[in-house]
């Protein structure tokens, strides 16, 4: 077996992730969120050398537009079975994903897709049952948290051991309360159920086992309030090693196929 990974997009404007897990005889592939337009998610696809017809599934984290604002339509168009919580599923239009292709997630129970292996695990966040994932081979893992306000144990133990991870570097705390947002707004996003800051996400890598860590990608940057820069240098120093390695992805273009 080989889990391999790529974004297609990651940020306020819209988020996909794709896993790949392949051996001599089977292929399976799935799509975690799907935040952009029909036409968009199709162009970012062939970017990555990927069409629907190569997609076995989509899994949902929560019902904010940049997550879930493409799957409906994307679903319908092309077949494609989707997974997510009750809880997300109870702010969807009605019938906008058929039933034929509806499959409910319990957060407290790992479910396969093909090859792959899925744990969802509860994060906090504003959202009616928010969930994260973690994509297994067998062999190895690959953890995503995004859109979470606050560090738990239960994210610790499930994120610990992991090959990769892509972790949410949403803003750097001083540019955001210094920014130009609401303050209704800066309460929301640095709150215990809005997004992670470049030193709580740091903060997550002395509190689990990275021996294994081969890949380390900030995701879910804000324009705004953040850079790069920041969020590479704070994971950087959490794990002493070099800027160089830590991985970005970008709103628009993602970032390309990473082996774990």
């Amino acid at each position: 077996m080989g889990l391999k990974f790529t974004s297609l997009g990651s940020g306020s404007e819209g988020n996909a992730l794709v896993v790949e897990v392949s051996s001599v005889a089977t292929r399976t592939r799935l799509m975690m969120d799907c935040g952009f337009g029909l036409a968009e998610t199709e162009l970012r696809l062939a970017r990555a050398g990927l069409a629907a017809k190569d997609l076995d599934a989509i899994v949902v984290t929560h019902e904010h537009s940049d997550h879930i604002g493409g799957v409906a339509r994307f679903a319908r168009k092309h077949s494609i079975p989707v997974w997510m919580t009750h809880g997300t599923a109870k702010v969807l239009r009605e019938n906008s994903i058929p039933t034929a292709l509806m499959n409910f997630v319990d957060p407290h129970a790992v479910f396969s897709v093909g090859d792959i292996s899925v744990t969802p695990y509860f994060v906090p966040h504003d959202a009616y049952e928010p969930v994260q994932y973690v994509f297994s081979d067998g062999a190895k893992r690959l953890g995503v948290l995004t859109d979470t306000g606050a560090l738990t144990a239960h994210i610790e133990a499930t994120l610990s051991g992991c090959d990769a991870l892509v972790l949410e570097c949403n803003h750097d705390l001083e540019m955001l309360m210094t920014g130009p947002y609401p303050a209704s707004l800066k309460r929301r996003v640095s709150g215990k159920f809005g997004h992670l800051d470049n030193l709580t996400a740091a903060s997550l890598l002395a509190k689990i086992d990275c021996s294994k860590l081969k890949h380390i990608i900030a995701a879910h940057l804000s324009k705004r309030n953040n850079s790069p820069e920041l969020a590479r240098g704070a994971l950087a120093a959490a794990l002493a090693s070099s800027t160089d390695w830590i991985g970005i992805a970008e709103q628009e273009t993602g970032f390309a196929w990473r082996e774990a």
